[in-house]
């Protein structure tokens, strides 16, 4: 039976606090199990249910340890929604933490994504889905040249974007109280939704290239 995410448990901090700095390999195993058991497997029984509430959310991957510190200390998790196009989460002593994503871009990819910028239309719909996002909070971020791109006009209207080469969303969710209460499932959706017509744009117009 498929476990219910009802938040994570208080001690998952605790578990936590005792990863911090460099945990040595035997703080490591006497943790792995509680680990597993209040931080990773309330990721996947979250992520279960986002993806029962939309089955767009279906195709997601909840991270093992991998022997870095840094994969102890924060649980991260990945939705996919097109190639190289994703949602990520991460839980830490931070709180939760939410990016829109398309990055590490196939070849191809990122000439489609300046032609759709460049684009009118196309282009000055993701120039305003990007100052929407930027108005709730999030923080617009990626892969960006110095100069505009070879092609392209250095006096184009939308220079800014041109110059991604990637592009991410991202925003803190939070640490209150809420995150050891089912009310994290609501918060996710509620911020899966503030993306999603940015990652929309981005799977209809930065397709895998041939």
């Amino acid at each position: 039976m498929r476990r219910q995410f009802t938040g994570w448990p208080e001690q998952a901090m605790d578990v936590l606090w005792q990863l911090q700095g460099e945990p040595t390999h035997a703080t490591r195993e006497r943790c792995r199990a509680d680990r597993e058991r209040l931080v990773r497997q309330p990721m996947i029984a979250l992520l279960n249910e986002v993806a029962d509430a939309d089955p767009r959310y279906e195709d997601f991957s909840v991270w093992h340890y991998r022997t870095g510190s840094w994969w102890w200390q924060n649980q991260s998790a990945v939705i996919r929604l097109g190639r190289k196009i994703e949602i990520n989460l991460r839980f830490s002593l931070d709180g939760l933490w939410i990016q829109g994503a398309w990055w590490y871009p196939d070849p191809g990819q990122v000439d489609m994504f300046r032609k759709a910028v460049a684009a009118e239309g196309s282009g000055r719909e993701l120039s305003a889905l990007v100052e929407d996002l930027r108005e709730k909070g999030y923080d617009i971020a990626g892969d960006v040249m110095k100069r505009p791109p070879r092609g392209y006009p250095t006096d184009h209207p939308r220079t800014d974007l041109l110059r991604h080469r990637s592009v991410t969303a991202a925003r803190p969710l939070g640490s209150e109280g809420w995150l050891h209460t089912p009310e994290v499932t609501n918060r996710v959706l509620s911020a899966a939704a503030d993306l999603d017509a940015l990652l929309t744009w981005l799977v209809r117009h930065v397709k895998r290239a041939a």
